[in-house]
């Protein structure tokens, strides 16, 4: 009943910032530019700010012998879990403008604002260097692999008989660079001590904290302007959530059983904490990134929603099951 409870609770946060975008957007608050706008805020400003700042606050790169078996599960897990999709888009023939969008909804988790405050109602504060593991191969999967599938999927480019052509913004997007301005920070303690005033952090933390309200208040828009009867849960809808919390918490738990028949033993907490988050929701930029690669937002809005309610049946069940 607890381990329900909380993720009623995880969930209701998001339903409440859905349900204020969605509500704004029937009054008539915003434009039709609105969105657009705060698309490219999120993507372009929020972002690398929230990815700087998690990278500064919560990575130590002391961990990383002690932590680096969760890493390569991590890593593999999510690479066959991004093939085994891959096949599973081409099989299916999903249309160009979904076929990104339904990979990395697959394969790609909401790890902080979802798996963080689950994972320590679940398992306490001890297990935060356990997340972080999964946290930071997420985050930067996401934003080079992850990207580079959505953008190469772009149904815009290569129309009129224009030849496709390299766009160096899609390999390292705009939030990619909190994370690569975060590495010497990281790896170089006087830098940190010198150059990262307090008013500098105190800034991009509060412009990262904006990322998952905005997020969820553009998912309410498109809602509103889609329609909610207008959702379906069509074929592609209903096998991305398969993958979402099926098949990439059962790829992780198989690798972690195979580890330790070689010798790559982890403490429980360790396991139980990669297995949860490789089941939680997809993350809930995926419309922004649909909207900014010309893709199908009602789709990604849709997977996005979904994932988010379904969450709360998933969670007792995989724990029920890890015991």
């Amino acid at each position: 009943m607890a381990i329900f409870w909380t993720s009623i609770q995880s969930v209701l946060a998001i339903m409440i910032m859905i349900a204020i975008g969605y509500v704004a957007n029937q009054k008539k608050w915003f434009d039709d530019k609105f969105s657009k706008s705060l698309s490219k805020i999120i993507m372009q400003v929020a972002l690398p700010a929230s990815i700087f700042m998690s990278m500064m606050e919560h990575f130590k790169p002391e961990q990383l012998s002690k932590l680096s078996v969760g890493l390569l599960y991590t890593i593999i897990s999510i690479t066959i879990g991004l093939i085994i999709s891959w096949i599973l888009v081409k099989f299916m023939k999903i249309p160009k403008g979904r076929r990104g969008l339904m990979i990395t909804a697959m394969n790609f988790a909401n790890t902080v604002f979802i798996g963080m405050p689950l994972n320590e109602a679940l398992f306490g504060k001890i297990s935060v260097p356990y997340l972080l593991v999964y946290y930071i191969v997420n985050t930067i999967m996401l934003w080079t692999v992850g990207v580079w599938i959505i953008a190469s999927d772009d149904p815009t480019v290569g129309t009129d008989g224009q030849k496709v052509k390299f766009d160096w913004h899609h390999l390292i997007p705009a939030p990619l660079w909190g994370f690569i301005v975060a590495i010497p920070f990281i790896f170089i303690p006087w830098m940190k001590s010198h150059l990262l005033v307090s008013f500098v952090t105190t800034t991009l933390s509060k412009v990262g904290a904006l990322v998952t309200p905005l997020s969820l208040i553009y998912i309410g828009i498109m809602l509103s302007s889609f329609g909610l009867k207008n959702m379906k849960f069509d074929k592609s809808v209903i096998v991305t959530l398969l993958g979402r919390f099926v098949l990439a918490p059962i790829i992780m738990a198989a690798l972690i059983f195979i580890g330790a028949q070689v010798g790559l033993k982890m403490v429980p907490i360790f396991y139980k904490t990669l297995i949860i988050q490789s089941a939680t929701p997809t993350f809930a930029v995926l419309p922004v990134l649909a909207n900014t690669y010309h893709g199908d937002v009602k789709f990604a809005t849709n997977i996005v929603v979904s994932a988010s309610v379904l969450f709360v049946i998933v969670v007792p069940v995989i724990m029920l099951i890890m015991g």
